[in-house]
């Protein structure tokens, strides 16, 4: 099948053959038909198959009709409504809006939050048709009341599992109230669970389901590997795979945003070229990070999660997870960003001994063991103990090993030793372990209770009495006592 046997608009065939496509991708050549029959759609598929166009096609062949050059912003409502959960999601799909409308006269923006509010007014005051935006963001405009939703006739919600993931869903309602109830809403994402079905029940009518393979599958063209290493050396093996292999472009996915900065640093002191990206950089800071990485300046860029949807990087050959997440999930779209558009990439992961079971819960996912290579001088690093020491006692034990067994019992992971400690040669014979100090207890407080029980006077212990004018006489604690008024000095 062919672009053009889908029944697009001259217009939208003419740029997707500048752009060198074809034939549309599974996802986009059972979805496409279904959006233009004006039906609600759930469509699932792995990251990286053409799910954007699968919608912005088939909404920009219905909006044709509502195509004009008029320069009043009248004309110009906004009729379709995309919304992502992340900054470079929406300005990916905004580009791809972009791209295939060039040859029609429709006006599209995109807002998000992190820049200045100002330009993005000025855009929706002078009209648009589609508005690509993130829900906080879209929100804010909504109480400034610099748009209006009253004419939307399309709704997307792309990536909807990580709008779920992330607390956007009560946003998500909040928009939906101010919605015409007759419109056309379709729910795309890599992933599907079954808080997912009960959101789109809420606002989609009989929605038909397009999956064009199995749930939370991966794209066939991307390899998986694991080295086994302690936390410890992770970062040494991350620059020996780096350095050895020569990589040019390597995503790193880390769990937190100062796991990311620090990384980050350790590696240029490595002698690496590498930069960070999450959600505590500001915009602006985080662009220039992405395009440095785009335009091969820096080898390495570490990232957390907030990268793992929107980053569309051509032909990138590998992604590295540094520690694994604690979503399985997550594994999905964090190496959905290599294989794209059916070419080759590597996923490769830095497994430590804690983490096992978080790599249960992917291959399980999966439905595959992942293979287990070994670098030169990291030989049987990091491989889980077959016999591992009991949990009272270690870092497994927490607190309890660190108080019961000290500080040989806390890093050996076991209680400390009854038999004293051998003396060390020339040193003489043992000292005997020092008794604890004891603690006089004292009557008063370790008798027990008797309720309505009189305390006896020889035992009450004396209070000072307030000297407070006009107040009566009662025992006060002798820190709160007022000072005694007399003539100043």
């Amino acid at each position: 099948m062919e672009f053009k046997e889908l029944g697009l608009a001259e217009e939208l065939l003419r740029a997707i053959a500048e752009e060198g496509y074809v034939e549309p991708t599974p996802i986009q050549a059972k979805a496409i038909p279904l959006v233009l029959l004006g039906k609600d759609l759930m469509g699932a598929a792995q990251t990286g198959t053409g799910k954007t166009a699968s919608f912005t096609l088939p909404l920009l062949h219905r909006m044709k009709a509502h195509a004009n050059t008029s320069a009043s912003p009248a004309r110009h409502p906004i009729r379709a409504l995309i919304l992502t959960p992340t900054r470079e999601l929406a300005v990916q799909v905004w580009e791809s809006v972009r791209t295939y409308s060039r040859h029609l006269p429709l006006r599209s923006t995109v807002v998000y939050g992190g820049v200045d509010i100002q330009p993005q007014i000025q855009d929706l005051r002078a009209g648009v048709e589609i508005l690509v935006a993130t829900p906080g963001r879209l929100l804010d405009h909504v109480q400034q009341k610099t748009l209006q939703l009253g004419q939307v006739e399309f709704l997307v919600l792309d990536e909807a599992d990580r709008m779920l993931d992330m607390g956007f869903i009560p946003d998500i309602k909040r928009i939906l109230a101010l919605l015409p109830v007759r419109r056309q809403s379709l729910l795309f994402s890599a992933t599907f669970s079954e808080d997912i079905r009960k959101l789109a029940d809420d606002f989609m009518r009989e929605p038909i389901m397009v999956e064009v393979a199995r749930r939370n599958s991966v794209t066939e063209t991307v390899t998986h590997a694991l080295y086994r290493v302690p936390d410890l050396r992770k970062r040494e093996l991350l620059a020996r795979l780096v350095l050895d292999r020569d990589l040019k472009q390597v995503l790193v996915f880390v769990r937190t945003r100062l796991g990311a900065n620090r990384l980050a640093h350790q590696l240029v002191r490595d002698g690496i070229d590498a930069t960070a990206i999450h959600s505590n950089r500001t915009q602006a800071e985080r662009t220039e990070a992405l395009q440095a990485f785009k335009d091969g300046k820096v080898r390495v860029l570490v990232a957390t999660d907030v990268a793992a949807r929107g980053l569309d990087i051509d032909s990138l050959p590998c992604v590295i997870n540094f520690e694994l997440p604690h979503v399985p999930e997550d594994y999905v779209h964090r190496i959905g960003r290599t294989g794209r558009a059916g070419q080759s990439g590597e996923a490769i992961s830095l497994v430590s001994p804690p983490e096992q079971e978080l790599l249960e819960r992917i291959e399980k996912l999966l439905k595959a063991t992942i293979e287990e290579r070994v670098l030169a001088g990291f030989d049987g690093e990091g491989r889980p103990s077959a016999a591992r020491a009991p949990r009272e006692g270690g870092r497994e034990g927490g607190r309890e090993g660190r108080r019961d067994g000290g500080r040989e019992g806390g890093r050996e992971g076991g209680a400390r030793s009854e038999s004293p400690r051998p003396p060390r040669e020339g040193t003489g014979p043992a000292r005997p372990p020092r008794p604890a100090p004891r603690r006089e207890e004292d009557p008063f407080f370790s008798k027990p209770y008797e309720a309505g029980a009189a305390v006896d006077k020889a035992e009450r212990p004396s209070v000072p009495v307030s000297p407070v004018r006009g107040a009566s006489a009662r025992p006060v604690a002798a820190l709160f006592r007022p000072p005694v008024t007399g003539p100043k000095r």
